[in-house]
């Protein structure tokens, strides 16, 4: 029986191929938590607030619009308003 001259587990390549795809991930994942930590999103204050805000302006917005959504839905409909 012959001798088999082994390496040792550094020196296979597909060793390298199972190792690599986790170790991307885990190095990806620590990127990603430097990211988050160093540049948090900012909170909003009074989100409520501002929404009804935004709301009221959109609404004004529309109320300018009337003539013009009357014309298109006559338009559309051929029916009198």
């Amino acid at each position: 029986m012959t001798k088999q001259h082994s390496q040792a587990w550094w020196h296979y390549g597909h060793v390298w191929l199972m190792i690599s795809g986790p170790l991307v991930v885990v190095i990806a994942s620590f990127v990603t938590a430097y990211i988050a930590f160093r540049a948090p999103d900012p909170v909003i204050d009074d989100y409520y607030r501002k929404g009804i805000e935004i709301n009221k302006t959109l609404s004004g917005q529309a109320a300018a619009l009337v003539p013009a959504i009357q014309a298109r839905n006559h338009a559309a409909t051929s029916r009198s308003p």
